[in-house]
């Protein structure tokens, strides 16, 4: 299965798949538990950063709609 990312309406990001992998800046790894989805949060108001805890709600409003972006510019 590939990885699959969900950005739920006034939420998080969903990360969905198998092997997960999740590294910080310096390359490495959190650990993950074996866990086949994970929530990254978008607010910035979570204790537990990059991982959501639910601290957006009533707090972060983002309508999650699909739309195309335009094509990348020629250098």
């Amino acid at each position: 299965m590939s990885v699959k990312l969900t950005v739920l309406s006034n939420g998080s990001l969903r990360v969905e798949g198998e092997n997960i992998e999740l590294v910080d800046a310096q390359g490495q790894p959190y650990g993950l538990g074996g866990r086949q989805r994970i929530s990254i949060c978008r607010c910035g108001l979570s204790k537990q950063k990059p991982f959501c805890d639910g601290s957006h709600k009533g707090h972060f409003e983002h309508d999650a709609t699909a739309f195309d972006l335009p094509a990348p510019k020629t250098a």
